[in-house]
């Protein structure tokens, strides 16, 4: 694996089985995620509070499927939808675990803003089946928000810890705390509920990020005046940071699902 930060692949990268998977021409977004950035930001009251997360894996939909803004307590949210036919759940728990361990895989997601992948306790997947090659996990990444790059520590947790059911067939959701990767602050959270449908399945993601949000990693409760400003460095301007990551998340889920059905079939018993 390359360690050197840039954008593509480069030299003999696409020199690997999966590398033919590399297609550096994104999609277009789909509509109803360009009618949410033409509406904006949206009033807290249409967004899901971080105390109704577990509400994603309930049937239906929230008022906001694809939006972004700013909650009362200061915190932004961001929700995407992503449909996905051919696509199971279970190919995505593979996905999290499978890409983490090399900076190739991780620019097949978004060739146009992944730099570089890996695990902080190393690529030693030994005796690890299924979510567990992800939960418990931290993965380092370095990518681009918008224009600007974002060294970020993802800990990857049990969807209980959330209130979300266990994995099952029909449902998975991958969830984590996201922080910065250069000091022990933490700044957000996030979780992909991926649920099968008639002809594939969806993946309903939403953020909650800044506000109540930041503290000293391993220190619940603790979010001291000191770390503001590493925080603020990851987060950047609220309404601008939400649709960024707004379009970022839409870009790659989609890009991602349209070959993941094939990708699955070549390595999804590795």
């Amino acid at each position: 694996m390359t360690g050197d930060l840039y954008l593509g692949y480069r030299d003999g990268d696409a020199d690997t089985p999966f590398g033919k998977f590399f297609k550096p021409e994104m999609a277009a977004l789909p509509d109803h995620v360009v009618e949410a950035l033409q509406h904006g930001p949206q009033g807290g009251m249409a967004l899901l509070a971080f105390g109704d997360a577990a509400t994603v894996a309930d049937e239906g939909y929230h008022q906001t499927e694809n939006g972004y803004g700013v909650l009362e307590d200061g915190s932004f949210q961001v929700s995407v939808r992503t449909d996905m036919p051919e696509v199971t759940p279970a190919m995505w728990t593979w996905w999290f675990g499978w890409h983490g361990c090399d900076t190739r895989r991780y620019k097949l997601w978004h060739p146009r803003a992944h730099l570089s992948a890996a695990w902080k306790d190393g690529s030693n997947d030994a005796g690890r089946r299924g979510a567990q090659r992800y939960i418990g996990r931290w993965s380092m990444i370095k990518e681009y928000i918008g224009s600007t790059m974002l060294t970020a520590a993802i800990q990857f947790i049990a969807p209980p810890s959330m209130g979300l059911p266990e994995d099952s067939d029909d449902g998975v959701a991958v969830c984590a705390r996201l922080g910065s990767g250069d000091a022990p602050v933490d700044v957000g959270w996030f979780v992909h509920h991926i649920r099968s449908t008639p002809v594939g399945s969806e993946m309903r993601s939403r953020f909650w990020m800044g506000g109540p949000h930041i503290e000293v990693r391993n220190a619940p409760g603790m979010a001291s005046k000191a770390v503001r400003p590493i925080a603020s460095r990851v987060l950047g301007d609220p309404v601008a940071t939400a649709r960024n990551l707004l379009v970022h998340c839409a870009q790659e889920m989609n890009h991602l699902a349209a070959f993941m059905p094939q990708l699955y079939e070549s390595f999804g018993d590795e």
